[in-house]
């Protein structure tokens, strides 16, 4: 009589090791899928809002409605708080100039902490979720690849002691050890793509973040504004 292969005859055959191993990846599937999700839905929102939000800022007549238009426009609110924190650093530093937190500490010098505080905050929201990703791609294989291991050698145990090997009976539970490997690889390919792809971007956001902030930084502290701004 042949016996039907499946994932339910795998799961039935199977011990707590290989359904540990089972549940594991799972997990990380599901895991690794909403990190992607969340990922790429804020990826998009920021990418939305990246260029409008500049030409926002720097076509409005005062600094303060650049402010407010390009609150409004970005979406991520990254570049629109970057302008804030360097207005509110610039308002600060001017009020308390001859004492006190600007007492010897030049404009340029107190903008440029102020911000470089910021970018490092939201570079570091920009990345969340992605040394999950990085974690994921590289150890689901190993996880899948053990469940394969036990299960081969699962397998060669109940075989022990027979007089006389059916492929028969040593193809099923190989080849549902296989399984495993394959369920790693499953894991494991879609959170190295999503990683690299999230990592790019986050590259680019990081380019225009630095860009705008130089500006930013050169407008706030002499008044004009630089070739590279709208």
């Amino acid at each position: 009589m042949r016996t039907e292969i499946g994932l339910a005859h795998f799961w039935e055959q199977g011990d707590i090791v290989s359904h540990t191993v089972a549940i594991i990846l799972a997990f990380l599937s599901v895991a690794s899928w909403s990190v992607i999700a969340l990922r790429f839905v804020a990826q998009i929102r920021v990418n939305r809002s990246v260029d409008g939000a500049l030409e926002t800022f720097w076509s409005a007549p005062t600094l303060e409605e650049a402010v407010e238009r390009m609150t409004r426009r970005d979406y991520s609110g990254i570049l629109a708080g970057l302008a804030r924190i360097g207005v509110e650093a610039a308002r600060i530093h001017a009020q308390h100039e001859e004492r006190g937190i600007g007492s010897g500490v030049s404009s340029s010098e107190f903008l440029t902490r102020a911000m470089r505080n910021y970018m490092v905050r939201s570079q570091a929201r920009l990345e969340s979720g992605l040394t999950f990703l990085a974690s994921v791609g590289s150890t689901a294989p190993f996880i899948g690849l053990f469940g394969t291991v036990w299960g081969i050698f699962h397998a060669l145990v109940g075989l022990s002691g027979a007089t006389q090997v059916v492929l028969d009976k040593v193809a099923g539970p190989v080849g549902e050890a296989l399984v495993m490997t394959a369920a790693g690889l499953f894991v494991a390919i879609p959170a190295v793509l999503a990683y690299n792809a999230l990592n790019r971007a986050n590259r680019l956001i990081g380019a225009y973040l630095d860009g705008f902030a130089h500006d930013l930084h050169a407008f706030l502290t002499t008044g004009a504004r630089v070739a590279g701004g709208h």
